[in-house]
């Protein structure tokens, strides 16, 4: 018994690692969405494994001038999202939590990017690239947010921010998730 139950967790992490279905849509205000979920007049778009990025130190840009709007109408991307976790999603039992970036297109070898959880750069600040590991993550609500930023510093793209929440069990009350004084879990 355990070990098809291994079996079975090593076949789906292996799965889930090589490759993933992306739906993309654009909704009535032309927002670009992207989502691991179907949606009517959703494109499905695949996704094959995990894009890395050697970090450089970023660079310091000068305050916005007439040539950065220049610049700004050459911007290669035409979205990008937080794919995983979902927006609003709730995490129980969780530890540590996989966020994973979309862009359309994917990013240009010489842009980078970075993610922020609650305001705070991921990585020391240096760039996460497309998906990244956080580990330790506290109970309750929190938000992820990145940005594709060119060599320059200068940002091509930036996601909206997703909120979700991480619950685990409670000490005081063994077999509820939450703080004390919520409801015991369905069985």
């Amino acid at each position: 018994m355990v070990r098809r139950a291994l079996f079975t967790l090593i076949s789906f992490a292996c799965s889930v690692a090589l490759a993933t279905t992306v739906y993309k849509w654009v909704d009535e205000n032309g927002v670009i969405h992207y989502s691991d979920q179907p949606h009517p007049n959703a494109q499905k778009l695949q996704v094959e494994g995990v894009q890395t990025y050697s970090a450089r130190a970023a660079t310091v840009r000068a305050p916005a001038t007439a040539d950065d709007t220049n610049a700004a109408s050459a911007n290669p991307y035409k979205g990008c999202a937080v794919a995983q976790p979902l927006d609003q999603q709730n995490l129980p039992n969780a530890h540590s939590v996989f966020i994973r970036v979309v862009a359309d297109p994917v990013p240009r070898g010489e842009d980078h990017v970075f993610i922020t959880m609650d305001g705070q750069p991921l990585n020391g600040g240096q760039p996460t690239g497309m998906s990244f590991n956080v580990t330790e993550v506290d109970r309750g609500e929190h938000s992820v947010q990145a940005q594709i930023r060119d060599p320059e510093n200068q940002v091509l793209c930036q996601t909206p921010t997703i909120t979700f929440s991480v619950s685990q069990p409670n000490l005081l009350r063994p077999g509820t998730i939450g703080p004390p004084g919520t409801s015991p879990r369905p069985r």
